[in-house]
């Protein structure tokens, strides 16, 4: 049996689990996929030892996008461009990083961004892979965060724009926690984000998931846009991190239909 699993902290709450053993489940593989709550100080020693044990490879989220990157010792191209990745793959004694955030984002939207005014409010790991997908997809993007010192070296870097605030935007993309908490109430969650007062824009992607619709997904369902919640990027994304493993197309709705709310 080949393993893998999620590194996180924390972890409790990811649903890739289901998603991935469903998966793997129908596609007649003998594969076993687990939940790696890891704090950061264990992140690199825990990493390393996994192929020993079985690993073929992990998927990586908060906070340690950016440790898996410069810990391995090759990247994909949209991974060393992003310079953060969420998914490592372990062959030949090498740990390869990869970054499915990107494109899954890109699937998940099912829409052109090229020429739309794109905000991204968060500027680690998740943000920077959702700012960079949607610059090489044509969009003007800015990127916001809580310390704007972050959110101004990533604008440098990937080129793109620093919003000291949250402004008029027409793609907006929460790549922030602020939702991750259950008992955060809407009129905070938007105040942490800068957005108190100011309406849903046309197409609002939330990264965070959970029991119940996030803070951000409530208040932009209100409006009269699109809203694509995390459930369907971290499907898009995991269904890329599948193929990258397995080598065989991902089976994509019975993984959707594994972390929906009436899934397994």
């Amino acid at each position: 049996m080949a393993l893998a699993g999620v590194l996180g902290y924390p972890v409790g709450h990811s649903r890739s689990p289901a998603m991935m053993n469903a998966a793997f489940l129908e596609c007649g593989l003998d594969w076993n996929y687990v939940k790696l709550p890891v704090p950061p100080a264990l992140f690199a020693e825990t990493v390393r030892a996994l192929p020993a044990s079985g690993y073929a490879g992990v998927n990586v989220t908060i906070p340690h996008k950016l440790a898996a990157f410069e810990l391995a010792d090759e990247a994909s191209p949209a991974a060393e461009a992003i310079g953060a990745a969420n998914t490592l793959s372990f062959a030949n004694g090498r740990i390869r990083a990869e970054n499915t955030d990107a494109g899954g984002l890109l699937e998940a939207l099912e829409e052109p961004v090229a020429g739309r005014r794109a905000l991204v409010l968060g500027a680690g790991g998740a943000g920077r892979a959702a700012a960079w997908a949607l610059r090489e997809a044509g969009a003007e993007v800015s990127v916001w965060n809580r310390t704007p010192r972050r959110a101004a070296a990533l604008a440098e870097e990937l080129g793109i724009t620093h919003a000291a605030a949250p402004g008029p935007t027409e793609v907006l993309v929460n790549a922030t926690s602020i939702g991750l908490t259950p008992a955060l109430e809407e009129d905070e969650a938007l105040a942490a984000l800068g957005l108190a007062g100011t309406p849903p824009p046309e197409t609002v992607v939330d990264l965070v998931y959970g029991e119940r619709p996030t803070p951000l997904w409530t208040w932009a369902s209100r409006g009269d846009g699109r809203v694509v919640g995390g459930l369907e990027v971290l499907v898009r994304q995991g269904a890329l991190s599948f193929e990258l493993w397995t080598g065989q197309p991902a089976p994509v709705d019975a993984m959707r239909h594994a972390v929906s709310p009436s899934g397994a």
